[in-house]
């Protein structure tokens, strides 16, 4: 499973990018997190107030572990601005996965 944290004006393009790589789903989610640059300050309004928490889009992909750095790498280039808050990407093991509609297993199941 890969679990990668991006910008949100990059879903579109990370999607594309690994549709045509082959993947075949995904779950996504909108969040809230930081990281290194802790947040930031913003003027609304003429009120300076913080941003402790910087908007952020949630991917989650389980794909066969042979496959799996193929779309690290995707998602890494394809995410990437160079600048700070680009986001996190992890990956996981998956110890078994289940269709359920169909009930097929593991592999089949992806």
């Amino acid at each position: 499973m890969i679990v990668a944290a991006i910008k949100p004006f990059k879903l579109e393009e990370v999607r594309e990018a690994l549709t045509a790589l082959g993947v075949r789903g995904m779950m996504v989610t909108e969040i809230k997190g930081f990281g290194s640059q802790s947040g930031h300050t913003e003027i609304y309004r003429g009120a300076e107030y913080a941003v402790n928490f910087v908007p952020k889009v949630k991917l989650e992909i389980v794909v066969a572990a042979a496959m799996a750095e193929q779309v690290v790498d995707t998602i890494a280039k394809t995410a990437k601005t160079e600048k700070i808050g680009d986001g996190k990407i992890f990956v996981l093991d998956v110890e078994s996965a289940l269709r359920v509609r169909t009930g097929e297993t593991n592999d089949d199941a992806l």
